[in-house]
């Protein structure tokens, strides 16, 4: 008789509650580790990173068939470096109780201070597409805050799931730091686990997943979903800059990113120009797209649902301009998708439906800004929105006007790369925040302490109550005016 799944996953589960088991344990015998030891832990971290750097590298570029070097370099290994020296400086500050006004019941001689202490034990969830950037960010502020964390891995990062399990052990014991793979069903059963918090980047749908699994628990839960992010190029600015900035990101790992350029909203008398600078660039910039600069999609079906996307789009109107000259190939062995602008678009086409995660930038036309915020208050909060524009007034409108997670002024995604500033969507783009003091402070318990003095103002309101408790109560109602 051929085993059947259920003790599979039996046996999944049960490894998972072990290790979360362990790592509790050794939470509760040092539960609020000091400042030196916390800093050794970011610094073992670094370590860690440096040490194996290049083999990281490849083992991402591995996972996707070809990922640029030097975008995994960028937007992985540096803010992760980058994040830990941050933070390491500031960590004394974070760490320092806060004191608190004593209202007058406790007054004279009481005292209160706020102290933020580790939560525990942290779960965290990590997608494909920037999976080093997106398991040791969390890290950092998870490590910060003296927790231990376990990590699960996408199925689609198996080459650096394999190498992060080999090494881990090496800088880190399990009951710290546990990287763990997908194996069918383990995010689900992850996500069940009794964690003190629990964080998850994905899309809207897995998300739900993960925090209906979390919720039999009551465990928190910080999501990092996606959406349509729009840049706004305004009437007054220069197109060619446009271009060069609103190309950079939308290509950047072939536009897998959850706050890239979704889609581009551009005055009707800027199309033209867009256009052709946006050729003129895509060849200057990837000469031919089997270079090994222009990331691959993921995997064959996202290459495939990316054509799909594609051809939806023509069979309903838009028109297409293929930035490399016909270059692509349905049946390319390292699914390098032929970068596209489309226009014409309208809201019946998938490409305006949902998150595209591939190089097609459909562009809208709008004729006021009022246009502009109406349409994109339609439909859900996007994780980001990035105006172009020189114009203060025009700035400021759209920040206030439409509601994003997080925004870029004149570029875009750079926000995310900002230590000293929180990330986190808003809606169906996401809830809670991390990095920096924001990111600290998700994986903390800022815990009110009261202090009671020697002299205790309560006991002249202490039954029974006669004419000194009203005399009291008047004086102290008389105060709140």
């Amino acid at each position: 008789m051929t085993e059947t799944t259920a003790p599979v996953e039996n046996q999944q589960s049960q490894e998972l509650q072990s290790l979360l088991t362990q790592q509790r344990q050794a939470y509760m015998a040092n539960p609020s580790p000091d400042r030196e030891q916390r800093v050794n832990d970011l610094r073992t971290l670094a370590r860690m990173i440096r040490e194996h750097q290049d083999d990281l590298v490849k083992a991402v570029s591995a996972d996707y068939g070809n990922r640029s070097h030097h975008e995994t370099l960028f937007a992985e290994i540096f803010p992760a470096l980058d994040g830990i020296k941050d933070t390491i400086k500031r960590l004394k500050k974070w760490m320092k109780p806060q004191r608190r006004h004593i209202d007058i019941t406790a007054f004279p001689t009481s005292s209160t201070k706020v102290i933020p202490q580790p939560l525990g034990v942290v779960g965290v969830i990590v997608p494909w597409n920037f999976p080093i950037n997106l398991s040791f960010g969390p890290l950092i502020n998870i490590f910060a805050a003296g927790n231990r964390a376990m990590v699960k891995m996408s199925e689609n990062s198996r080459n650096l799931t394999a190498l992060l399990k080999r090494i881990s052990g090496d800088y880190f014991p399990q009951d710290k730091l546990v990287f763990l793979e997908e194996t069918g069903g383990v995010g689900i059963e992850f996500s069940a686990l009794k964690f003190d918090h629990l964080i998850f980047t994905g899309s809207g749908a897995t998300g739900r997943k993960v925090m209906a699994a979390a919720a039999a628990n009551l465990t928190p839960v910080t999501l990092e979903l996606g959406g349509k992010s729009p840049a706004i190029v305004g009437p007054d600015y220069d197109t060619d800059t446009a271009v060069e900035r609103v190309l950079f990101w939308k290509l950047f790992n072939a536009g897998q990113i959850c706050t890239t350029v979704d889609y581009l909203l551009l005055p009707e008398e800027k199309v033209e120009a867009f256009v052709e600078k946006a050729k003129k660039v895509f060849k200057k910039r990837y000469p031919e797209i089997q270079h090994a600069d222009y990331t691959s999609v993921i995997d064959e079906g996202s290459f495939q649902r990316i054509w799909q996307t594609l051809d939806d789009a023509l069979a309903k109107g838009a028109t297409a301009i293929d930035l490399t000259d016909g270059q692509g190939s349905r049946e390319d062995p390292l699914k390098k998708f032929p970068a596209h602008l489309l226009i014409n678009v309208s809201e019946d086409m998938d490409v305006m439906k949902r998150e595209i995660f591939g190089p097609l930038l459909p562009i809208k036309t709008y004729n006021s800004r009022e246009e502009v915020a109406d349409y994109i208050n339609s439909g859900d909060r996007p994780l980001a929105i990035y105006p172009f524009t020189k114009d203060k007034e025009l700035r400021d409108y759209y920040i206030d006007h439409v509601m994003s997670g997080g925004v870029s002024v004149n570029n875009a995604v750079l926000h995310v790369g900002q230590h000293d500033i929180p990330f986190g969507g808003v809606g169906e783009s996401g809830m809670g925040h991390y990095h920096g003091y924001e990111g600290f402070l998700t994986f903390s318990k800022l815990r009110p302490v009261f202090y009671q003095g020697p002299l205790d103002p309560l006991k002249l309101l202490m039954p029974p109550y006669g004419n000194l408790a009203n005399k009291m109560m008047k004086l102290m109602l008389r105060l709140t005016k």
